[in-house]
């Protein structure tokens, strides 16, 4: 089972890198995925945190109130722990499932936002692929994709690992500063070459 875990900062481009593998077809597990999965109405850990933080932070719908609750862990530190510790180990077991659903795959691609040196997922990952952009592109993009303000988006970057820090912890870097087309060549070599590396460790 070979798994190529792909991250990057917020606004870098790892959803298009990640389509992009997909329409090869990879098979894709995607931590946020995963996340709005586990907190959509009637989710897993819906009761978990409506116990925790009170029922002003679920909506009408029964889901997660993602903005309320980002305002809330940015602000508030002890929060931001209480929240992770509802969320990391249920994400975790369930993209192990999904990444054992996948095992025959010549390769997958695991979507890791926030990829850090202390990961969990280390242990089933065999290399790390980062999608990497410069800092004014991944504001704007994120602005954007998200409506948040300038400062929204910076303070979201501030708690991830530093752009530095993540290409030093990369085996792969794809840099994302040219349109689509240039992505999507810079990707279909990385599939190449991936599928090239399973072939001989078979």
């Amino acid at each position: 089972m070979f798994v190529v875990a792909l991250t990057g900062g917020i606004g870098s481009g790892k959803s298009t890198a990640t389509k992009i593998f997909a329409s090869f077809g990879v098979p894709i597990v995607d931590l946020d995925i995963i996340s709005h999965e586990l907190t959509r109405a009637g989710g897993l850990l819906i009761p978990a945190l409506k116990e925790t933080f009170g029922k002003e932070f679920i909506k009408h719908d029964g889901s997660l109130n993602r903005e309320k609750m980002r305002h809330l862990v940015f602000s508030n530190p002890q929060s931001r722990l209480q929240l992770e510790e509802i969320l990391h180990p249920a994400i975790h077991a369930n993209a192990l499932l999904k990444l054992a659903h996948n095992k025959y795959a010549t390769y997958q691609i695991l979507v890791i936002p926030l990829l850090v040196k202390t990961s969990p997922y280390l242990k089933n990952i065999n290399r790390v692929l980062v999608v990497d952009s410069e800092e004014s592109a991944q504001i704007n993009r994120t602005m954007k994709r998200s409506g948040f303000t300038e400062q929204e988006v910076r303070n979201i970057m501030g708690a991830q690992m530093s752009r530095d820090e993540r290409l030093a912890f990369a085996d792969d870097v794809i840099k994302n500063e040219g349109d689509f087309d240039d992505l999507h060549k810079k990707i279909a070599h990385l599939h190449k070459k991936y599928i090239n590396t399973c072939i001989v460790d078979d």
